[in-house]
């Protein structure tokens, strides 16, 4: 013949000590990861709540998932229902958009200029952390819910 070995078996040679270390890796990976989103969601929702309360929004509303980005978006002048279509593929990005512009709205009503919308956008952390610690107040109306009128009386 011609000399070339035309055999295509395949065989594993991976022994079960190599597949539990390779479910160990990955199973840390994703502890990881979790301990991590936690840590995360809860500096930005403590933060996010520092800004809630200059714009005189209740605290308890950053812990609130999807909600939060709700009243993000209510308090820098945007529509909240965005905040729902956030979840929706391809309406997200538009979804984003609206997000940023309220953010831009939240910059300036905290006196920023208008640059500052770029840290939102590209790092939105250092956003957070300095509308949260600087000492700038809300500028405008606070965005609290309404106060119910009293009832009307009766003669």
């Amino acid at each position: 013949m011609n000399g070339y070995n035309y055999d295509y078996s395949y065989t594993t040679s991976a022994s079960g000590g190599d597949s539990a270390a390779a479910v160990a890796v990955v199973m840390g990976l994703l502890f990881f990861f979790f301990i991590f989103a936690v840590i995360s969601y809860v500096v930005t929702a403590w933060l996010l709540g520092r800004i809630f309360k200059k714009a005189g929004v209740e605290q308890w509303v950053a812990w609130v998932p999807v909600y939060n980005t709700w009243k993000l978006l209510e308090i820098g002048g945007q529509q909240g229902f965005w905040a729902v279509l956030a979840l929706v593929p391809f309406v997200n990005i538009v979804s984003a958009i609206f997000v940023y512009i309220a953010m831009h709205n939240i910059g300036k009503k905290l006196g920023k200029e208008d640059w500052f919308v770029i840290l939102a956008i590209f790092l939105p952390l250092v956003w957070l952390i300095w509308l949260a610690f600087d000492d700038s107040k809300w500028a405008g109306a606070k965005a609290t819910t309404p106060a119910k009128k009293p009832a009307a009386k009766t003669a």
